[in-house]
């Protein structure tokens, strides 16, 4: 069995109010990656995705583009422990 991994990316750009906390967990959800999305109040998005490599590499790789109605100017990302989630929410 994979191992899982947990990684942070903090979203940067024109990303609230825009879908992109929906469209996120719609996406996590169908690679299968748990974690959460929320609002930071600096105008980020702040992700935690945990999961199978692969698939939480995937969702890091969407979250440069977002949903059409984003403009993604940044995704800083960084390893973080696993928390043993199974579901994908948003916080809010």
């Amino acid at each position: 069995m994979d191992d899982v991994i947990r990684r942070r990316a903090l979203v940067r750009g024109a990303v609230q109010g825009v879908g992109f906390r929906f469209s996120t967990e719609g996406e996590a959800d169908r690679l299968g990656v748990a974690g959460f999305v929320r609002n930071r109040p600096d105008g980020a998005v702040e992700v935690e995705a945990e999961g199978r490599p692969d698939r939480v590499a995937l969702l890091i790789e969407w979250l440069h583009e977002g949903p059409g109605s984003a403009v993604v100017e940044s995704v800083d990302v960084s390893d973080v422990p696993p928390v043993g989630e199974s579901s994908f929410t948003t916080l809010h």
